[in-house]
């Protein structure tokens, strides 16, 4: 969603005054190898280091790409312009990325790091779409950027980057007549458009002109079909896919459209913790989702905020009282009228049986395991819930940091000292983190004084989520089981649904 200078350029759009720290640059690299497999068969596996999105990406659009629709642009207005001329001006303008893109708004900034150096497998970042017979084409494979569509000879419909240049009322597969740009990403563009045949609005993904692009949303398109396939009315929440396409050498994922993400609710609520029973009936669907996935021996690897999407954004409005005040003072708070959600991305997920990439899961919910090297399955998923449920219940991320040793030591300060067993093997795999045995060696001598105050700021389990009542204690406990250091230890997901916890009738607080 590069912006250029131009009398047709839509308006930036608001930005929210309260954000989170992000690392500033971050790029792709892309490499190709080949494995032997368990039947001793050589394949091929496409490996991306695949960082956060650009600065180019729409704060609206979770940071893996997901439809968000709390930033809604305006409906186009500006005078329609042919494709032609679209890809002339996209082609000419070496400044600028694309000629009809939106005017981005500074990045939403979190902390977050740019993944170590082992690349991350190619899994990313079609977060829709499932293959369908009736639809489907050959996957083309190209050198580069597709210049000239093969099939009617018309000028490039794309932009400099492989990104497909979006032209209001444009029509893709002779169905779908687009309505606006969601947000951009790595991987490619969202648009919101309208289905002529049903008469109703959906999602889809334009995946950029790029064989490496190309190529890697095989690997999501075959999650995403199995899900479908498993699990056709829907009952375990993901999100649920129409079909895919390619038009004009770009795979397009139609899917259903939804509501903003979690992420983008907590901020534009001023980060206010969700009322109690909002919790449950988050972690009750966010289980039940991930246990279907693990039955299917799929790993998702990367569960966190902004890749859960509401299915509906009302709420409504109730006046707070703001702690600390000598008089009375009040802030507005929103209340979500449905609490439905959906699960999203699975551009990283993972079968058990198949390559690992030794780095997966997004900084803040990143299990101890893979910080420390030592292989991850399922239980990753469960310690990466556990992050959740803390933030959802204090509204901010538990684990702020970008720094592996510090990450550790919040976590020893959170969740207590690590178990011996487990401490040991990581002390084996990653010397550099430990001193006299399995000791974390935290803080370094270089460590700067902010960064030991933020270590420090952390605050035990039990002080975040204090057990006053009977809601509160089980609650306590079902966190602590999925945020267990050691992975054979923790709570699986299955196990999970059946706490106590979900056996209480939590009230309407708000």
């Amino acid at each position: 969603m590069n912006g250029v200078s131009t009398s047709n350029a839509l308006p930036t759009p608001p930005v929210a005054s309260r954000k989170r720290k992000r690392a500033h640059q971050y790029t792709v690299s892309y490499s190709e190898v080949q494995e032997i497999d368990r039947e001793g068969v050589t394949r091929d596996v496409i490996v991306i280091e695949d960082t956060p999105p650009p600065s180019t990406a729409s704060p609206a659009t979770s940071r893996t790409h997901a439809y968000s629709t709390s930033y809604q642009p305006p409906v186009f207005s500006a005078p329609v312009r042919t494709r032609a001329r679209a890809a002339a001006e996209a082609q000419s303008n070496l400044s600028a990325s694309t000629s009809t893109a939106i005017l981005p708004p500074p990045p939403k900034k979190r902390k977050r790091e740019l993944l170590d150096e082992t690349p991350r497998s190619a899994r990313k970042q079609i977060t829709n779409g499932v293959p369908t017979s009736a639809t489907s084409k050959q996957w083309a494979s190209t050198n580069g950027i597709i210049t000239k569509d093969s099939s009617t000879g018309h000028p490039s419909c794309d932009d400099k980057e492989g990104h497909y240049i979006i032209v209001p009322d444009d029509m893709i597969a002779r169905r779908y007549r687009t309505v606006r740009l969601l947000g951009q990403g790595t991987f490619g563009k969202v648009v919101e458009a309208i289905d002529t045949q049903t008469n109703k609005r959906v999602a889809i993904k334009i995946i950029r002109a790029i064989p490496k692009y190309r190529d890697a949303s095989k690997i999501e398109v075959r999650v995403l079909q199995k899900l479908k396939e498993r699990d056709p009315l829907n009952r375990n929440k993901c999100i649920h896919l129409l079909q895919w396409f390619d038009h004009r050498n770009h795979i397009c994922i139609v899917s259903e459209l939804l509501g903003m993400c979690v992420y983008d609710f907590l901020k534009e609520n001023d980060f206010a913790p969700f009322p109690r029973h909002h919790i449950q009936s988050f972690a009750r669907q966010l289980l039940g989702s991930v246990a279907f996935l693990h039955d299917l021996h799929l790993i998702h690897t990367d569960l966190k905020p902004e890749n859960i999407l509401l299915v509906h954004n009302e709420s409504t409005i109730k006046q707070i009282p703001i702690p600390g005040k000598r008089t009375p003072q009040f802030r507005n708070k929103k209340l979500l009228e449905s609490t439905d959600i959906r699960l999203i991305d699975f551009g990283s997920a993972t079968f058990e049986e198949e390559y690992h990439s030794s780095v997966v899961s997004t900084r803040h919910y990143r299990a101890p395991e893979i910080i420390l090297g030592l292989g991850w399955s399922y239980p990753c998923d469960a310690f990466s819930l556990g992050c959740i449920l803390v933030e959802f219940y204090t509204g901010v991320a538990l684990f702020q940091t970008h720094d592996n040793l510090d990450h550790l030591a919040m976590m020893e300060i959170v969740m207590g000292r690590m178990p011996e067993r487990f401490s040991r093997q990581g002390a084996r795999s990653k010397p550099e983190y430990f001193k006299e045995g399995p000791r974390l060696d935290w803080p370094k001598p270089k460590a700067s004084r902010q960064t030991k105050k933020d270590v420090r700021a952390c605050r035990p389990l039990a002080e975040i989520m204090v057990p006053t009542d009977m809601i509160n204690k089980h609650f306590l406990d079902l966190v602590r089981k999925l945020l267990t250091f050691d992975p054979t230890q923790r709570i699986t997901v299955r196990e999970a649904l059946s706490h106590p916890y979900f056996h209480l009738s939590v009230p309407d607080e708000s």
